[in-house]
Formats: C-alpha cells, structure tokens, sequence
C-alpha cells in the first residue's frame, strides 16, 4: 500500500467517524508530532490511532506506518471540526453513536488494564519456560550446496572441492540456484523436514567439513557440504513476548466473558439469532461433557499407576 493510497483509505475511515481523537494537552514526556489549527497531535494519539486501524498497516514500514497514523489522525480532527460546524454533534442519531463509542472506549480500556494488564512478564515468562521444557530436542545443520543440471558436473564439482578448490566461488561460477548462488551456495541452518527428501538424506549423514557425493532430486544435482551441526534452539523469550502475552489475554479475556455472562441476563428476542444461539449453547454442553469425561478418564488411569 503507498502513502498515498493508505492516506485515502483513511481519509475515507475518517469521514465515517463519529468522534474525534481527544486533543487534550500534551505533558512534557508527550512529544507533539503535529498541530492542526492549533490543536496537538502527540505519540499518545498516536498510540490510540494505532489501536484503532493499526491492523490496516501491518504491511507497511515502521516510518510510514506512524506517517499514516499522523495523516488519519489530521483528518479525523478536520472532519470533526467540519461535523461541529454543522451542528452535527447533537441530536438523538448522534447521542447513540457516542454512546456505543463510549461502550468501545471502556471495552478497550478494560481489557487493557484488567485483562493485558494482569500479565505480567513473570507469569508470561513462567509459560514460555514451561512451553521451552515440553519442545524435544532436534539437531540441525548449516549447510552449502551447488546446484547443476548433470551427475558429470556435480561430480567434476566435487573432485575439484576435493582437490582444494573453493566451495563459495565455484557456487557462484555454477551453480543454478538463484536463492544462495550469490553467497556462495549458502543455505544456511535448517531441520529435518524443511529440505527435499533427497537432499535431507544426505546433508544429515554428513558430520561437519564433509562433502557429499552428487545427490539427485527434482530440482538437478547437488554438491553439498556441512559447516556445521547444533542442536535446534527455541526461540527466545523477547522474540514470541508479544504473540504469548497475545494469546494468554485472549484466554484470560474469554475466561472473563464467560463469567460475566453467567452472571448477565441475556435475552435474544429475534427468533433466528435465538435459535443459533441455542444451537451453540447445546453444541458448547456436549463439548464441555466430553472433556469432562476425558478429565475423569485420565485421572482414573493416573490413580491406577
């Protein structure tokens, strides 16, 4: 998406909204990035617009991104100013949209410090070190290999390896695969299943600084050699931080809206909408049987051992 067309979606999500971003004033940790007639835009807004079409901008560079979010945030404040200029902040129409906005608003804003808040990085990292225990072990190789259409190359490849010739440069001179030619038929590390069966076959026999005879498979004939053999690590807490935390307040959200709606009355007065309901409603006991027969099970089978 470019600038320009991400800055007409907006454009477009703006004219539909029915409120404004506060402007509020800025303290002096809150860096102002903007001003339209005066009014601020700070990183808060920044943050807040973020969180309301940020999803729209995933696929966008960091600087545009936040270009982006600048961008809706003027426009909205224009198209606001334009509503209030035609007396279109009152009425009973307008009355309903701010309230179901202020629903919005104080949904968000408790599942950000009741739910995402009660996360702390002690309980997430307790997860992930539980989670990194269950992972078993698995070894992996960084590998080179070159690519050629004839067992007569592969071959006069290998001798030539053999004889002292440089693995990387002869990758370069030969080889067809365009994905690693150019750093010298570098492939880096990888596991079992990520590899041709073929090529997997072989680059796991091999113990580090051994070179393999020409191997076939679907994509010609390969010389490959090993520079090294590791055991797989996980990845780190930092790296899957957001998509845990992520997920655990998901859980945590769907714990609570079950209890809440426990203790609701909820009524579904359309006879469609009421008659699905019932459907999930009959689908979630029978699930909910089930895994408690399965619980009963296991804890039968644990007694006896």
């Amino acid at each position: 998406m470019t600038l320009a067309r991400a800055v007409q979606f907006l454009s477009a999500a703006a004219l539909g909204a029915a409120i404004s971003l506060s402007p509020g004033a800025a303290s002096a940790e809150d860096k102002v990035l903007a001003k339209v007639n005066g009014q601020e835009i700070t990183e808060a807004d920044i943050a807040l617009a973020e969180g309301d079409i940020g999803g729209e901008l995933t696929n966008l560079p960091a600087a545009t991104k936040r270009r982006v979010l600048v961008e809706y945030i003027v426009e909205t404040k224009l198209f606001a100013a334009a509503a209030e200029a035609d007396k279109l902040a009152e009425g009973p129409e307008f009355e309903k949209r701010l309230a179901y906005f202020r629903q919005r608003a104080l949904r968000d804003q408790f599942f950000e410090k009741s739910v995402k808040g009660s996360i702390s990085d002690a309980v997430a990292r307790g997860i992930y070190d539980d989670k990194v225990k269950m992972i078993p072990k698995e070894e992996e190789v960084q590998a080179r290999h070159i690519l050629v259409a004839s067992e007569d190359k592969a071959k006069e490849l290998a001798e030539s390896i053999g004889k002292g010739a440089d693995f990387a440069q002869l990758a370069k001179e030969n080889s067809t695969d365009p994905g690693s030619k150019d750093t010298g038929g570098m492939l880096g590390y990888f596991s079992k299943g990520q590899m041709v069966p073929e090529f997997e076959k072989a680059a796991f026999e091999l113990k580090a600084g051994e070179l393999s005879k020409p191997v076939k498979s679907q994509f010609g004939w390969h010389v490959i050699r090993i520079e090294d053999r590791r055991e797989k690590k996980p990845p780190t807490f930092e790296e899957i931080k957001d998509r845990l935390v992520g997920s655990m307040a998901q859980n945590k959200a769907q714990e609570i809206a079950t209890n809440l709606r426990g203790k609701a009355t909820i009524e579904y007065v359309d006879p469609e909408i009421r008659k699905q309901a019932e459907e999930d409603a009959a689908k979630a006991a029978v699930q909910k049987l089930q895994m408690d027969e399965q619980m009963k099970k296991m804890q039968q089978e644990q007694g006896k051992q």
